[in-house]
């Protein structure tokens, strides 16, 4: 009945608990951000990634980047070096920062696509 408190039936407030559950056991976490509204910010170890808010929950998850002071820095390639770049600030990436990237996406993909 209307005004009754409690759900009725399947939906996506029981999906966001188990997706949680399993974002916090790779050890990533949710960062509030209120300004936006379209969608939600997951960090680990200072990489960001946004992800799409739905009505059924979440839908697309956007390109990770490190987090900085400036914005969220993206990966790119010149040749064969890697580097962090965002406006006008721009970090040489070592090999152990993009893997620890790659591993991050790995992990917030596999995380909100488990059934």
């Amino acid at each position: 009945m209307a005004g009754e408190p409690g759900r009725r039936g399947p939906g996506p407030l029981q999906d966001v608990s188990a997706v949680l559950e399993r974002l916090c056991a790779r050890g990533i976490q949710w960062l509030p951000a209120l300004e936006l509204t379209t969608h939600y910010v997951f960090e680990r170890d200072g990489f960001v990634s946004l992800v799409e808010r739905t009505a059924a929950g979440l839908g697309g998850i956007g390109a990770p980047g490190l987090l900085t002071e400036r914005g969220v820095a993206m990966l790119v390639w010149r040749g064969e070096q890697a580097f962090f770049v965002v406006k006008d600030w721009e970090q040489e990436a070592v090999p152990a920062q993009v893997e620890a990237l790659r591993r991050f996406a790995a992990d917030l993909e596999e995380a909100l696509r488990e059934a």
